[in-house]
Parts: C-alpha cells; structure tokens; sequence
C-alpha cells in the first residue's frame, strides 16, 4: 500500500474532507477503491475489466480520486514496450465525527449561503 500521503484526513482541512466524501460518494469508485485494497495495485485495463466498466469511464472515476488523494498512479513500460499506467490505494483515515464535521466546516473556503 502507499503511503505517500498523511494518512489521516485532517478535520482543519474542510475542503479536502469534502473532496474526499465527494469522491468516496459514488458505487463505481467505492468499487475501484475496493479492488485495488483487495488485489494491489493493477493497471487500468485490467481494473477496467476486474469491474466490469469501460475504460473511458474508470478513467474519469480515478482522475476524481486521485484528485482527492485517495490513489495514486505510476506509469510503467511492461517487458513488451508497452505503457501501463497502474493505480493504487494511498493510505488514509477519515473521521467522521461530528466534532470533525464541525472543524471541517469552519475552514471550507467556499461558502454556498454567502
């Protein structure tokens, strides 16, 4: 697993737990995320078809949650020159209490009722 990223979402930082559970808030990126802690690291042919969706749309679902943080890429040329571009999950820890949600809230720098 890596672990290039502070593992722990820090509840002072609102507008990155919000792209988190943002990311976290779709069933085909739960199901990559999953994937990948369950088999390691894998490249997007693969995982595309590991999970059963084109490999246009696992794309766009990894772009979102390497935006966030969640994975990480690494291009790599397979024994036969061909490029790979491999994914995996970063470590992270998310609390979801309120007292975090709160904290979270008070640092977001974009207000929606402003």
């Amino acid at each position: 697993m890596n672990t290039k990223l502070n593992p722990e979402i820090d509840s002072g930082d609102g507008d990155r737990l919000l792209a988190v559970l943002n990311a976290l808030a779709n069933p085909h990126r739960l199901r990559i995320i999953a994937a990948l802690q369950g088999g390691g690291r894998n490249y997007v042919s693969q995982l595309a078809r590991e999970i059963g969706i084109s490999r246009p749309l696992l794309h766009l679902h990894l772009q979102k949650l390497e935006a966030a943080g969640l994975v990480s890429s690494t291009m790599e040329l397979s024994h036969d020159g061909k490029a790979l571009n491999y994914f995996e999950v970063n470590a992270f820890n998310v609390p979801l209490t309120p007292e975090a949600i709160a904290g979270a809230a008070k640092t977001l720098s974009h207000n929606p009722d402003s």
